[in-house]
């Protein structure tokens, strides 16, 4: 598996990047068959330690964790208990996935715009939004079992798929009530 470790502002140190390695590829490697590369960034956020892991699965799924604590170390240890925990909970569907999928998941390049919040007070000038930002994002090929699980694996609250069996773009969201809704639009 391949490290990218690094620091925000902070000097990260060779025994803190020995100590990432060892526990988290023990880790990951315990629930995940072969994961491809882990990203892991240090910040510091007043005066707590912020510890940001994502680690990219050779079947194409992502799971991410992110911890705070006091110490960097213990920031680190919070985060790959969180880590372990997800992949752990999702070990079988992992494997499975792998065994029924011959190919890596198909991922799709797409636009990714950030808008600019308006001020509750004030009218809109118009009623086109200000474009902040734009990136690249990649819109993976999944079923719908599969999107609910790359879901909760990564934390996100939405995501937009493409679905396999119909082809068209889906969205799986966390509902208020804990739920998982899934939008499938009519062809």
């Amino acid at each position: 598996m391949r490290y990218q470790i690094s620091g925000k502002q902070i000097d990260i140190g060779e025994a803190l990047q020995t100590h990432v390695k060892e526990e988290l590829g023990a880790a990951v490697q315990k629930y995940a068959e072969r994961p491809t590369d882990a990203n892991i960034v240090f910040s510091k956020s007043a005066n707590e330690f912020v510890c940001e892991a994502t680690v990219h699965l050779s079947t194409g799924l992502t799971a991410q964790a992110k911890a705070h604590a006091h110490e960097i170390y213990a920031a680190f240890d919070n985060c790959c208990e969180k880590m372990e925990k997800q992949l752990r909970r999702y070990k079988r569907r992992l494997k499975d996935h792998h065994r029924d999928r011959s190919e890596p998941v198909e991922l799709l390049g797409a636009a990714s715009y950030i808008l600019a919040s308006e001020e509750a007070d004030s009218e809109p000038e118009s009623l086109q939004p200000i474009i902040v930002a734009e990136m690249e994002t990649k819109i993976p090929s999944l079923s719908v079992g599969e999107a609910v699980m790359q879901m909760e694996l990564a934390g996100a609250p939405v995501l937009v798929f493409r679905n396999e069996t119909k082809k068209g773009l889906n969205v799986v969201y966390r509902r208020e009530d804990g739920n998982v809704g899934w939008i499938d639009p009519q062809q």
